[in-house]
């Protein structure tokens, strides 16, 4: 039940990440801009680097909750075998999410 609560409070933090996250992608697009042109505009962005940390924290939680539990429905791994998987899954997404928050803001 806690893995279950967990997982949905993740989501209900992501949603206005990834709207905001989207709605950059379209702006930037639409806009022309390049990646150097967005760098400049991101590089030592306090707000910019609090968002994209929380999101990645919230992304982290939240996906390997949901791959834990499609993993345990079908294969015939162990619980404990899964929760493992889950904990390793969320210590590589936090690694790799954090990597890309510090290229972008420039730490």
């Amino acid at each position: 039940m806690r893995l279950f609560l967990l997982q949905r409070l993740s989501a209900m933090i992501m949603v206005p990440f990834i709207f905001v996250h989207i709605g950059m992608i379209v702006y930037a697009v639409r806009g022309g801009l390049s990646a150097e042109e967005i760098l400049t505009r991101t590089q030592g962005n306090w707000l910019w680097i609090a968002f994209y940390t929380l999101f990645v924290i919230s992304a982290a939680i939240h996906a390997p909750i949901g791959i834990r539990k499609v993993v345990k429905e079908w294969t015939t791994i162990t619980s404990q075998a899964a929760n493992w998987l889950a904990l390793a899954l969320g210590l590589v997404f936090l690694g790799l999410g954090m990597r890309a928050v510090i290229a972008v803001g420039g730490l």
